[in-house]
């Protein structure tokens, strides 16, 4: 099935017009016949999607993924729209994304590689960029595809005798291997300061809470409700990915508590960005408290929420009390309000599947909700056992650690976003797309 995108019929002409491509496999994965999803995406990477196609595959094409006839179908698509990039829904293989770049003569990117390109885009922080670069370099050590078998080095001996010398595609392995190495190590440094500062936080007896959720589902627009503060807030996906944290005043307990926002979830969030974001995340690890954003207006809201879970089971946060944030109060109409903005739900998936959360109705924008919630905060914080590392004193070993290991030019303070310069993120630093430049005027490389 293909459609034309009614909604971008005439994009600017600085931005790549992107074909979308979903294909339904069958298989029991989540699949998005709207590619609603795919199509924010790619408006938040900059792209303006012209048309969509929908396929549906018993198993894909082991060399075109979609098939020969489904790619004729889009090569003429192409032709016909001007499109500069195909976006698939669906991760490709190596070899089918080289195979379908030269069918269809335009670049092509899969979902991982455009969250890639947005989280390089939207990255702010030392740890952000570091974080991001990681799971780049990770995701291109599995594209290095040999295409071009003329840069390898002649071959050595007297009368060139031996077999060929060190090819490209090494060369650009090693130099892979090594930076990810040198990342690996600098995050490590950026963990431990992050340990000592929540360390810091319970030793106060601090109570900590954070918001997750799956991303736009307005995170960062309750955070600011709360605590007053200005963190970026916008309706796009992947408006925030670094940890900020505030101190939030709770009246009914006499108190404060540290909230934390943090970087949103998303279906097939690929796992080695996950496992690069840890140190992000480990704010909602060692939360006290969860608090658990959901669009309300979303008509998918249970497939998100099941996302969170999986996510939150992955990074060990499965355990942790929740109360679920029903945002977006203002966008439902007047037949779809609940009767009740407070009630209970059963909890969805996991090994905590049946357990039954507070749940609350609000609406950050309008300021709805937002009492009752603060009260349902300080009732279950004086309900919960005291902070794991109160009273404490601290680990002076690892404290000299973080003093000899971490330059002061390379720390981020609790929000994650001050001296954040760094001078070795250099794009040269990775090798680059070999591809002809001139057969991908514009648009992404994968």
């Amino acid at each position: 099935m293909t459609t034309q995108d009614p909604t971008h019929s005439t994009p600017p002409p600085e931005a790549a017009r992107a074909i979308l491509v979903g294909v339904d496999l069958a298989r029991g994965e989540a699949f998005d016949p709207t590619l609603d999803e795919l199509a924010l995406l790619a408006e938040s990477a900059g792209d303006t999607p012209v048309a969509r196609v929908v396929a549906k595959r018993k198993a894909p094409d082991a060399a075109l993924f979609i098939g020969s006839g489904k790619a004729d179908e889009i090569k003429l698509m192409v032709q016909a729209l001007g499109a500069h990039t195909v976006l698939f829904d669906q991760a490709i293989s190596p070899a089918q994304q080289r195979n379908l770049e030269r069918h269809l003569g335009v670049p092509v990117a899969d979902r991982t590689a455009l969250i890639l390109e947005i989280f390089a885009a939207r990255a702010q922080s030392f740890e952000g960029k570091l974080q991001v670069e990681l799971a780049r370099l990770q995701y291109l050590s599995t594209r290095l595809v040999r295409r071009w078998s003329h840069l390898e080095r002649q071959s050595g001996g007297i009368g060139m005798r031996g077999g060929p010398g060190e090819r490209q595609i090494e060369l650009d392995r090693r130099m892979i291997d090594d930076r990810i190495k040198s990342i690996k190590e600098r995050l490590k440094k950026v963990q431990k300061q992050r340990a000592t500062q929540r360390r810091a936080r319970a030793r106060n007896g601090v109570f900590r809470v954070s918001l997750v959720g799956y991303t736009n589902a307005g995170k960062s627009t309750l955070f600011n409700a709360l605590t007053k503060a200005k963190a970026y807030a916008a309706n796009q996906l992947f408006a925030t990915l670094d940890t900020t944290t505030r101190s939030l005043y709770l009246e009914e307990a006499g108190t404060s508590v540290s909230l934390s926002d943090t970087v949103g979830f998303i279906r097939d969030l690929p796992h080695k960005l996950v496992e690069a974001f840890k140190a992000t995340l480990q704010e909602a690890a060692d939360a006290d408290l969860l608090l658990h954003v959901v669009d309300a207006a979303s008509p998918v809201l249970a497939e998100q929420m099941e996302e969170v879970e999986r996510v939150l089971a992955e990074i060990g946060a499965q355990h942790i009390p929740q109360i679920l944030v029903y945002n977006k109060l203002d966008l439902l109409e007047d037949n779809q309000r609940p009767r009740q903005l407070q009630d209970w739900l059963t909890r969805v998936g996991g090994e905590h599947g049946g357990q039954r959360l507070p749940r609350i109705f609000v609406s950050a924008v309008k300021g709805e909700g937002l009492d009752e919630l603060r009260t349902m905060i300080a009732s279950l914080m004086q309900a919960a056992p005291v902070p794991e590392y109160a009273g404490q004193e601290t680990d002076p070993d690892i404290d000299q650690d973080i003093d000899q290991d971490i330059d002061p030019d390379g720390l981020t303070d609790v929000d994650g976003r001050d001296d954040l310069h760094d001078g070795d993120l250099n794009p040269q630093d990775t090798p680059q797309d070999r591809s002809d430049p001139q057969d991908h005027p514009q648009g992404r490389t994968g």
